[in-house]
């Protein structure tokens, strides 16, 4: 059989896939794209044609600049705690102690929830009237009354963060505990005769095997808290007077909120290529660790 029919029958194979693939991706992007280039309403005219307009209003506001920042700031928190936790949780979760598996088996749940739901959780243990959060400062006296902590704009991007880390640290500890399971415990056992301590232990002799699966869960997790939308939107809603509105938050409400949508597609836009960028660090990353692995 020649190459030739080979890789065309391949090409047949996946036909379908490719048809699939520019009805559910590529034809809604093209009209995106061309939505950009107009001034067009969610509702009503089709608008007409005003250049990169949007797109040179979009770059220029203040409020990309801050929300960037928000997205900035959140992502960079959010993922550094996950990581220490979950690494963490990781090496707890590798010693044998009685009643490991269950451990192991309540630590997925938080990240098997659904962002809804947990982000439903965590409204109600910070709500301000009847919290489980403020209850338990009140009666530690840690504070002297309840708080709206999603309410002033000085805690409530740090409580999200929390809430978000709370989700999402069992994906990083799942990842870190399955490459604990590829340390050879002949050389833990040789530096324990040696005389290493724990911290020597760990960064000599169990770090090299976390570092390339914790690059692949720092980079994913890095673009997941990136375009965030979900947690933040049923928590706060992009509130107090915008303290938490992420990118994705920004076009949610340029778009459908404001009804403005050339200029939310333009915005929409923006927020993919900027995605699009972590996502090809992302990839060279990979490739780097895999490279250094070999």
């Amino acid at each position: 059989m020649s190459s030739t029919w080979m890789t065309t029958r391949a090409w047949l194979l996946m036909l379908p896939l490719l048809v699939v693939m520019v009805a559910v991706i590529g034809w809604p992007l093209a009209d995106t794209v061309g939505l950009s280039f107009t001034d067009a309403k969610l509702v009503g005219t089709a608008g007409s044609f005003v250049g990169f307009d949007n797109y040179s209003n979009m770059l220029s506001s203040a409020n990309l600049s801050r929300t960037l920042i928000t997205t900035t700031v959140f992502a960079i928190v959010s993922v550094a705690a996950e990581m220490v936790i979950g690494v963490l949780a990781a090496l707890l979760l590798n010693q044998e102690f009685r009643g490991r598996a269950i451990l192991r088996a309540l630590m997925i749940l938080p990240w098997a929830l659904p962002t809804v739901v947990n982000a439903t959780l965590w409204r109600l243990i910070y709500n301000p009237e009847y919290g489980a959060l403020n209850a338990a400062l009140t009666q530690l006296h840690l504070i002297d009354a309840y708080r709206s902590w999603l309410g002033e704009p000085g805690t409530a991007l740090a409580a999200l963060i929390v809430a978000d880390c709370w989700k999402n640290f069992p994906l990083v500890a799942l990842i870190a505990l399955a490459a604990l399971q590829a340390v050879p415990r002949d050389i833990t056992a040789a530096s324990l005769v040696d005389g290493a301590g724990p911290f020597n232990r760990f960064r000599f002799v169990i770090l090299p095997y976390l570092a390339g699966p914790l690059m692949v869960a720092l980079v994913l997790r890095t673009i997941e808290a990136f375009k965030v939308f979900d947690i933040i939107w049923v928590m706060t809603r992009g509130g107090p007077a915008n303290t938490t509105r992420t990118l994705s938050i920004l076009v949610y409400q340029e778009a459908f909120s404001f009804q403005r949508a050339g200029s939310g597609a333009s915005l929409a836009l923006i927020v993919t290529l900027l995605v699009t960028l972590l996502a090809v660090a992302y990839a060279a990353l990979v490739r780097k660790t895999a490279g250094s692995a070999a």
